[in-house]
């Protein structure tokens, strides 16, 4: 009698073993279980740790509840400007529900990445190159708001969505390169021009003193000549300005002064003249015509 009361606890201790390990369940920190009993959905969330469930009727489904981030394949598209280019992007998202996002959608997964390849072709025909290449926050934030708001009824929060890369074709690159070049161009004559405009302005004003103070003139001839021959060149060019030979040569055509006349009236000169009088200058005699008469 004992030993068939030992032998049936036995087999009783052996059943509740196989049902327990059967039944038992641990659901991680990082996710959430939800049971279905027959194809119904069976009493709230399961929260992390030891759960029980029953065999063969019930069924657990856990839950990632962790952020999750998944690229978005390049997509090709034409902006509102007609250029036609390759956007990606990444989605960074989370399951808040987890009844939800079992019941309401067969694969939430797959259902956020199917919304957001359609979401960033609209954004791209939406959009136009120069608002992708610099406005990308302004994207970003539509295109998280246009995949967020059917996510909602699945039980998944989309957290952010970032735009990765914009692919132009070769020859749009070229052209961008050569209208940046173009600005920079027309930026450097900009500067240029006006830096010549100080320039002349500031050495007007020099002129203006140096034409006053003629000695100025040689201190900065003489300072051209130290700043040429500080670089210790074996040539020395020595530049000569204008207004110095300009100088030199009124003071050649500046006339002599008279000298003093003498005191007698027409005494002591040779030929008449007084001793105070300048000589004659004798004027070069004129060559005539031949006529008929010189040649007999």
């Amino acid at each position: 009698m004992i030993q068939e009361l030992i032998g049936a606890a036995v087999g009783l201790a052996g059943v509740a073993g196989v049902y327990t390990a059967a039944a038992a369940r641990v659901v991680k920190q990082y996710e959430r279980g939800v049971v279905l009993r027959l194809g119904k959905l069976y009493g709230g969330v399961r929260e992390p740790g030891f759960t029980m469930v029953v065999p063969v009727v019930d069924r657990l489904h856990k839950v990632n509840m962790q952020i999750i981030t998944m690229p978005v394949p390049a997509q090709e598209g034409i902006t509102r400007d007609n250029v036609t280019v390759r956007v990606d992007a990444v989605v960074y998202f989370r399951v808040v529900d987890a009844a939800n996002a079992i019941i309401r959608v067969e694969d939430y997964r797959f259902a956020v990445s199917q919304m957001a390849q359609t979401s960033l072709r609209s954004i791209i025909g939406k959009s136009d190159l120069d608002d992708l290449l610099s406005n990308r926050e302004k994207l970003n934030e539509g295109l998280e708001l246009m995949i967020d708001s059917p996510a909602v009824g699945w039980g998944v929060q989309i957290d952010r969505v970032e735009i990765k890369d914009v692919s132009l074709p070769e020859t749009m690159k070229r052209s961008m390169a050569r209208q940046a070049e173009a600005d920079r161009e027309r930026r450097a004559r900009v500067i240029n021009a006006d830096a010549e405009l100080q320039a002349s302005k500031k050495l007007s004003e020099a002129a203006g003193v140096m034409s006053k103070e003629p000695a100025a003139l040689q201190l900065r001839l003489l300072q051209t000549v130290v700043a040429v021959a500080a670089e210790k060149n074996s040539t020395l060019v020595l530049p000569f300005p204008v207004e110095l030979l300009r100088f030199l040569e009124r003071a050649q055509r500046a006339p002599d002064p008279d000298p003093p006349s003498g005191g007698g009236g027409g005494g002591g000169g040779k030929d008449g003249h007084g001793a105070g009088d300048a000589e004659p200058r004798e004027l070069p005699a004129t060559k005539r015509p031949e006529g008929p008469a010189d040649r007999g």
